[in-house]
């Protein structure tokens, strides 16, 4: 199966929900599911699928998830398959929904039982004919190009007083700023916080440019350690995570300095170690997402190796996934943000121009964080890809984060 998760923010860029998007097989190397049932999950929901196989809480933590749902999944034991907490799930229908009253009782059934409900990709002129659906929604996803919230906020609050307003397709920060600041919307979905806001300053907070040094130090092929130790020491918060990961390998051995320590653990340890750690530390001041998708990169790229042909350099791919989010953490377009770190040219191609062995995979990434199923079909058919690899690596990424928070 193919799952991803999409962020939904509120007005103050934290997320309070993930969409969870998932398709069961690569169509175009099985054309006959092509029309047929299982296009759709006729069977039962492909969200609810996911969610259960690895759990609310390794998927969004104690955040709302919403969950496609059609005409034919509507009626499956949702019941029976849902684990999670019913207020946790919000099963998510579109314009193709059914209005006859035995998909409204269905609707209503659900709702008694605590689920929720929105609905997306219904045009202004389709809102009286599906008027008995929306009075039964909790949410309704709205093209914030397509609509004028001033008037939607009057009619939604006259006709409809108890549905919460999703922005979709907002691209940037400036289209999120504004709306947020004319109120009506209660989330917002699109690309707008993985555009990097350039800093007019251009001067960096001294503790950013020790997570700079460390990293220039930790990606030289050959690094001396008493130097990163010494970078480390003027960071707490890093040489408080650098000793529980010693604890960790060294649970009998008493550390004395952080000089021992960054020996113990030696170059290849403290080279992943520290790239991690100074990304979530530059992270600090950013939306919490930041982070999560810097690190899921990270480690996706790196599980998606074998795939690509590219086991060889599974370190390289880490940094690459790490570091693709680079130019919002420093707030300086990606050219600029790469100089300051001492990264390979193989690296640097592949995020500045999307050229050399490594952008196919990064590529591919970035069309399934997307949920783009048509395109990530296309390359699996190409590449020879397995569907069942690619599920299996990005379930790792998102246990392998979790387990880093617990």
């Amino acid at each position: 199966m193919l799952a991803t998760l999409i962020p939904l923010f509120d007005s103050k860029m934290e997320v309070c929900a993930y969409s969870v998007f998932a398709r069961r097989e690569n169509f175009l190397m099985n054309p006959s599911l092509l029309g047929t049932g299982s296009l759709d999950a006729a069977a039962g929901l492909l969200g609810l699928e996911v969610v259960e196989s690895m759990g609310i809480g390794t998927l969004a933590g104690d955040k709302e998830v919403f969950i496609e749902v059609n005409n034919i999944s509507l009626f499956s034991d949702i019941e029976e398959q849902c684990s999670a907490p019913p207020s946790k799930v919000v099963l998510l229908i579109d314009y193709k929904i059914n209005t006859e009253q035995m998909y409204l009782d269905r609707i209503i059934e659900l709702k008694s039982k605590g689920y929720k409900f929105a609905i997306r990709k219904l045009k202004i002129e389709q809102f009286e004919e599906y008027k008995a659906v929306l009075n039964l929604m909790d949410y309704i996803l709205l093209d914030h190009k397509k609509i004028k919230i001033d008037k939607a906020k009057i009619y939604f609050g006259q006709v409809y007083p108890d549905i919460k307003l999703i922005a979709v397709n907002v691209d940037t920060k400036e289209e999120y700023e504004k709306l947020t600041e004319s109120g009506g919307y209660h989330l917002f979905e699109g690309d707008f916080f993985r555009m990097p806001a350039i800093s007019k300053a251009g001067e960096m907070a001294p503790l950013k440019i020790t997570y700079i040094e460390l990293l220039n130090l930790v990606n030289q092929p050959d690094f001396d350690l008493t130097e990163a130790a010494d970078i480390i020491s003027k960071d707490t918060a890093l040489v408080i995570n650098m000793l529980e990961i010693v604890n960790k390998f060294a649970r009998n051995s008493k550390i004395t300095s952080i000089r021992a320590a960054t020996a113990m653990l030696g170059q290849k340890e403290i080279r992943r170690w520290a790239s991690t750690a100074a990304t979530k530390s530059l992270c600090a001041d950013k939306p919490s997402e930041i982070m999560r998708l810097s690190l899921i990169r990270a480690k996706f790229a790196e599980n998606l190796a074998y795939c690509f042909e590219l086991g060889a350099v599974t370190q390289e791919l880490f940094l690459m996934g790490l570091f693709s989010v680079l130019d919002i953490l420093l707030e300086k377009n990606m050219k600029d943000a790469l100089e300051l770190v001492n990264i390979s040219e193989e690296i640097s191609l592949a995020l500045l121009e999307r050229k050399g062995r490594l952008a196919p995979l990064l590529n591919f990434m970035l069309h399934y964080e997307n949920a783009d199923w048509q395109e990530v079909s296309r390359l699996m058919t190409v590449l020879n890809i397995d569907v069942k690899n690619i599920h299996t690596a990005y379930i790792d990424a998102l246990i392998w984060y979790r387990d880093m928070f617990l």
